[in-house]
């Protein structure tokens, strides 16, 4: 899953380098775009769908956080 999480990310956003330490929202790397692209890439890509509370900075900042989400959308299914 991790692998997928990043392959989407590099594909919406080539320019940034992805690493464990990256924080996306608090060093400014997404902008709101960039976090609704994310939803429906992630959506579409594993057969969920993130409920519109939680496209909130705290599930959006790390890639963890991100694996997070995704999981807690697929056992809300």
């Amino acid at each position: 899953m991790e692998e997928k999480i990043k392959q989407i990310i590099l594909e919406l956003r080539p320019d940034i380098e992805l690493d464990q330490t990256i924080e996306f929202i608090n060093d400014g790397v997404f902008d709101s775009f960039d976090i609704i692209s994310l939803v429906a890439s992630l959506d579409k890509e594993f057969g969920i769908s993130i409920d519109g509370s939680k496209i909130t900075p705290k599930y959006f900042n790390t890639l963890k956080d991100i694996q997070n989400l995704v999981k807690e959308s697929k056992n809300e299914l």
